[in-house]
């Protein structure tokens, strides 16, 4: 039966690992280039990317790939209002499994895109690998963390490492915008 073969998360964190500000909005300078390219590199060897209702992950590609938008508001799976290879899916309702197999996807990569709840959906799972993303220097007070339990005495790479994750070398992504990415693999 098609599934994943592999569980891939991806974030772009502010130095206080933060999404996005309270308002759920992504600032200017957690867009970096290069991250974009890394990201978008990497989703065109998705199968499926799942997200929940406030993150897209957008680029040409975004809409005519196979996804799932996590939900509370259906009672299992049903089909996205008007992307035609999208499902809601209600993790409490349905098996990744099932809603794997009602998109009709192909076998390979899941990737995770966010936000937090959806990212720890994934963190009690089990991801194989998750590629974070930081910006120096960009601080979000009161933001949407990248998982529920950052704080100010959690980081990110805390909470990845409690679950089995070991940190890989850090790569310089723009070293104008302090922007770092550290690949987390189990």
């Amino acid at each position: 039966m098609p599934g994943p073969k592999s569980i891939e998360g991806f974030a772009i964190v502010s130095e206080d690992g933060m999404l996005a500000d309270a308002d759920r909005q992504i600032p200017p300078a957690l867009v970096v280039e290069a991250d974009q390219t890394f990201f978008h590199g990497c989703l065109e060897r998705a199968a499926v990317v799942v997200h929940g209702r406030h993150s897209h992950e957008g680029g040409p590609r975004a809409d005519s790939r196979h996804r799932l938008m996590v939900t509370n508001r259906v009672p299992s799976l049903a089909p996205h209002p008007t992307l035609p290879t999208a499902l809601l899916w209600n993790p409490q309702g349905a098996s990744l499994e099932e809603a794997w197999a009602r998109l009709g996807a192909a076998d390979g990569m899941l990737a995770v895109i966010g936000g937090g709840d959806v990212n720890q959906l994934f963190l009690d799972r089990g991801f194989d690998a998750f590629h974070l993303s930081r910006v120096a220097g960009v601080r979000l007070p009161g933001g949407r963390p990248v998982f529920p339990d950052v704080g100010p005495d959690r980081t990110p790479e805390d909470v990845l490492a409690q679950h089995g994750l070991k940190r890989g070398p850090q790569q310089v992504l723009d070293p104008a915008a302090g922007a770092t990415l550290v690949s987390w693999r189990r």
